[in-house]
């Protein structure tokens, strides 16, 4: 199984009580409702745009395979947020600028994307190009604008939060259906807007705000696309597989140290805690025979320095494979934040049922 990230060429905030303001290399992306000082119902949403080479570079790997793209963005800070809410993306139907400004600059920049241009240094705006199955939006003040993008609903991805909800307001939004739809050029690949739902946008319900971490952080949680896919294989040739809980794993190929653009296979070698006895009339040898972990076994990442994990366990796409050889998995290194170090941890589900996790301090560091 595997995981691959690609993380974004350009993203954007556009503000529709800021019609000409440029976000494209804030560190913080907002998607927000509020009340302008004026006292009118304003919005704010999100454009994010991955580089087409490295789509159709995994793409190329994959097409043959079970798979699933999402859009991941990590929240840095909420507030008033509502007892509940959805949020919405489409695929963007004209390209955009990015541009070099920041909400708090003053006098604002105006040399790319905002509310009502896709790139004002040409004078492009939103509207100027209308596309068949697309639609626009405007602001109940007058600035018309605030993306182009393809209505389809099988290109719609959405995500509901509540009050409650444990994801911690992170976005994790399934789009594998209008990435594929680039990749085999039915549509353009210009990026998504994420905005609010139209029963909260521009109403008086609800203001509340939440923040992410956009392409331009300095922290560890940049957003990215997701693509997981089934690569497993279990055939374990001669090997016997272990049924207990009872039993030792070790990396034997471990190099500790990865370059960013590596992809590295992981040979897990497992063995009973308690080998059974055997007697024979031939030379002894010490080397303990090398068995097969359960075919319900799955591998996953934690950030050593966070505590955090970085790819959880999956059923689907973290499936530990096997050979004659080993047990073994694949990481792609260009996926994880070069120059940190993490962690390597197991989980196995015998076959009663019982779940076994292995912690066993196995690091690595990813090299620019």
């Amino acid at each position: 199984m595997s995981v691959y990230k690609i993380f974004p060429e350009k993203s954007a905030t556009l503000y529709s009580y800021y019609p000409t303001l440029n976000t494209g290399i804030d560190e913080i992306l907002e998607l927000s409702t509020f009340q302008s000082i004026t006292s009118t119902n304003e919005v704010s949403r999100i454009l994010i745009k991955f580089p087409s080479a490295d789509i159709n570079t995994i793409f190329s790997k994959v097409s043959s395979s079970a798979f699933d793209c999402y859009l991941k963005l990590y929240n840095a800070n909420t507030s008033q947020i509502p007892l509940s809410y959805t949020i919405q993306t489409h695929p963007l139907a004209v390209d955009w600028n990015m541009g070099t400004g920041r909400l708090s600059n003053s006098p604002i920049t105006t040399d790319g994307v905002s509310w009502q241009y896709t790139n004002q240094l040409d004078g492009n705006t939103w509207t100027t190009s209308i596309i068949s199955g697309t639609t626009s939006s405007y602001s109940p003040t007058g600035n018309v604008g605030g993306g182009l993008w393809y209505t389809a609903s099988s290109y719609e991805a959405t995500q509901s939060f509540t009050y409650t909800s444990t994801t911690d307001n992170d976005i994790e939004l399934r789009i594998t259906n209008a990435v594929s739809a680039s990749y085999t050029n039915k549509i353009a690949n210009y990026g998504f807007i994420i905005k609010h739902s139209g029963s909260i946008e521009f109403t008086t319900a609800s203001k509340f705000e939440t923040k992410y971490f956009s392409s331009n952080t300095h922290t560890i949680y940049p957003p990215c696309l997701e693509i997981r896919w089934n690569d497993s294989v279990y055939n374990t040739g001669s090997l016997s597989v272990l049924d207990s809980d009872l039993y030792i794993t070790s990396i034997g190929n471990n190099k500790g140290e990865y370059q960013q653009d590596s992809v590295q296979r992981f040979r897990v070698k497992a063995r009973p805690k308690f080998p059974p006895r055997t007697f024979t009339t031939s030379s002894f040898s010490f080397a303990l025979a090398n068995y097969a972990l359960p075919s319900s076994s799955y591998w996953s990442i934690k950030d050593l320095d966070t505590d955090e994990m970085v790819v959880d366990y999956d059923t689907s796409y973290t499936k530990i494979s096997c050979d004659s050889n080993s047990s073994y998995f694949d990481i792609y290194m260009n996926g994880l934040e070069p120059e940190r170090y993490y962690k390597l941890l197991f989980k196995t589900i015998l076959s009663n049922g019982e779940i076994i996790i292995f912690d066993e301090n196995y690091y690595f560091k990813v090299k620019r």
